[in-house]
């Protein structure tokens, strides 16, 4: 919706593929020329610039880029870290910043709290707020985000609850409902999802989304 208007200005020259894959849209823009390629490469960067000036905020990088290494890039050259409670993900999320090699740097580990019993005794979570909110709540991610940056002594934190399917679901909070929150020295932002009814999809898609959160916040504190 955003871009519309610009794919359908651009020369005959070009044209615009969406290579989607489970929370991340890969844009991919292409030039031919029977003339100069010197011609077409300026083309090619002007359009580029004015693709970002239109999606500036949700692009994370170019060509081969993947959205930990660049998580991992920011911290590293901050020399900050980084700890994640994840409840519904199941330690997807610090699986992918592990891949990273070096990654030994920024991040000092997670607790995979899929109980409440956990929450509340490894993460400092209220059995009230469980209580009064379920597990799948602001409040909750909010706690659950604030305990594991205190425990781990982190700069960043990021928690994650929801309900990846197919069961679990109640008529306000259907399969898919998802909270995710980053804590830092400064604040708590915390924001809820919709993904579906596919659990391995939701699950893949609440990983990228806390990754995306925590890339937002980092370059707000820069």
């Amino acid at each position: 919706d955003i871009i519309q208007d610009w794919e359908k200005n651009l020369p005959g020259e070009f044209k615009l593929a969406y290579l989607p894959s489970p929370g991340i849209l890969r844009l991919r823009l292409t030039g031919y020329a029977a003339g100069s390629i010197e011609d077409l490469r300026i083309k090619l960067n002007q359009e580029t610039e004015h693709l970002k000036a239109l999606i500036g905020p949700y692009i994370f990088g170019n060509n081969e880029d993947r959205l930990e290494t660049v998580i991992g890039d920011l911290l590293a050259a901050k020399n900050q870290t980084v700890s994640f409670a994840e409840s519904c993900t199941g330690g997807t999320i610090s699986s992918m910043i592990t891949s990273v090699p070096g990654s030994s740097r920024y991040f000092k580990g997670a607790i995979v709290a899929y109980s409440n019993e956990v929450k509340t005794a490894e993460l400092n979570v209220s059995s009230y707020t469980l209580m009064m909110n379920g597990a799948v709540s602001q409040a909750v991610v909010e706690q659950m985000a604030d305990g594991i940056r205190k425990r781990f002594q982190t700069d960043y934190a990021v928690s994650v609850s929801g309900i990846a399917g197919p069961d679990g679901a109640t008529e306000d909070k259907p399969v898919g409902t998802t909270w995710i929150a980053v804590a830092s020295e400064k604040r708590i932002v915390a924001r809820v999802h919709n993904f579906g009814d596919e659990r391995n999809r939701n699950i893949q898609k609440a990983a990228i989304a806390a990754l995306f959160m925590l890339r937002e916040e980092i370059m707000n504190c820069l």
